[in-house]
């Protein structure tokens, strides 16, 4: 049975051709360390990585590529971001449908250094409005941070309002873009985006273990993780010139490598693009899935435009076992549960039941689109 993908929210797959060839050219070739050694093949290594840097930060409108930091992941970026930056007493403002990697280092600093939390919720239009962002500031608040779109229901917050409102009030403005990063436009100066947490697995369609965080240069965060980095080996301390402050440990080149024919996929496609691909397929799966009887989908009515998720229940029918049933019987990958996002399930009323997920990449068709309507169909009719 063909397999029918449609779990990009969570990790793209397939990969543009050129991701496996670059990380095998890696392995085969050069796998030497990078920023450790001055030989040939450690150099080669190393301009790999820098590659990489200067490819992200001209996706992203970063003008200085030493600005931004490679982690394993989106988490570790966020980790880095929250932790780095607040202190005792601090407030933060943030949105009602965080992913947990935001949520939880936010609710540890609550408990082990009484930072203050407001949580924005959304609308009776299921859209979040900047002027209750605005509204929730106060005189200690020193971050903002939101999800540029819902991983659950694929709402796009206005991170550009958002940003205007955190510069007029000198807040830190901290953007997780794991669900928009290689989908959405961004540009960090345009949006007044301090800081900028991303994966490499999702929308930039790189391997798994990459990410990284862009960091404005006047902001000094506290390195999450101390060690090597082969600059100013001789100090006690961190560097300070960056990115070695924020890079300790060996680099991950082979990844790298994959994630820089990811990005250059997304330059050559064309974000605007990738997101129109995307937003039809949403939307015909919207329309789809509303027709069927029993069927619920969550998020904002049309013809208000999401990233590429669609999350549904159908009455009678357990989350999960939903998603077995497609996937056993018609060959088609969803998400069931709770998508690492129990604000963001309370805040759509399924924190009881949770729901079913499709998203959708830029190499799904419309004829898959077609498939899942019509196995839902099948499956609510079975179960009516």
């Amino acid at each position: 049975m063909q397999i029918i993908y449609l779990d990009n929210a969570a990790s793209t797959w397939p990969k543009p051709p050129g991701v496996k060839e670059a990380m095998a050219e890696v392995i085969d070739q050069f796998a030497a360390n990078p920023g450790r050694g001055g030989h040939a093949l450690a150099m080669k290594a190393s301009k790999t990585v820098f590659r990489t840097r200067v490819q992200l930060s001209r996706l992203f409108g970063i003008q200085n590529p030493n600005d931004l930091f490679f982690y394993l992941n989106a988490t570790q970026a966020l980790n880095q971001a929250i932790k780095g930056l607040l202190t005792e007493g601090d407030h933060v403002v943030t949105s009602s449908i965080e992913h947990n990697s935001v949520r939880r280092p936010l609710e540890y600093l609550r408990r082990t250094k009484k930072v203050q939390i407001t949580y924005v919720e959304p609308r009776s239009d299921h859209l979040f409005h900047a002027e209750d962002f605005a509204n929730a500031l106060k005189p200690n608040t020193r971050l903002m941070v939101v999800s540029h779109a819902s991983n659950l229901t694929g709402v796009i917050l206005p991170i550009g309002e958002l940003g205007k409102i955190a510069k007029q009030h000198g807040v830190v403005f901290l953007v997780d873009a794991s669900q928009t990063a290689g989908v959405l436009p961004i540009q960090v100066d345009e949006m007044n985006i301090d800081m900028l947490a991303f994966p490499g697995h999702k929308g930039l369609y790189g391997p798994q273990g990459t990410g990284g965080l862009y960091v404005k240069s006047d902001i000094d965060l506290e390195p999450l993780i101390h060690g090597g980095t082969g600059s100013q080996s001789e100090a006690i301390e961190q560097p300070t010139t960056r990115p070695d402050r924020y890079e300790s440990g060996t680099a991950n080149t082979v990844g790298l490598a994959g994630l820089l024919a990811g990005v250059n996929f997304i330059l050559e496609k064309g974000v605007e693009n990738i997101h129109e691909h995307e937003w039809g397929l949403s939307r015909k799966a919207i329309l789809g899935l509303r027709e069927i009887p029993g069927v619920e989908v969550y998020g904002p009515a049309l013809p208000v435009e999401r990233v590429g998720v669609v999350s549904f229940n159908i009455a009678g029918v357990d989350a999960s076992e939903a998603s077995f049933i497609l996937d056993q019987q018609y060959g088609i990958a969803t998400r069931a549960g709770y998508h690492c996002t129990p604000l963001g399930h309370k805040t759509a009323g399924t924190e009881q039941r949770g729901a079913v997920r499709a998203s959708f990449g830029i190499f799904n068709t419309e004829e898959e689109v077609d498939t899942l309507v019509n196995a839902v169909r099948e499956i609510a009719l079975a179960f009516q």
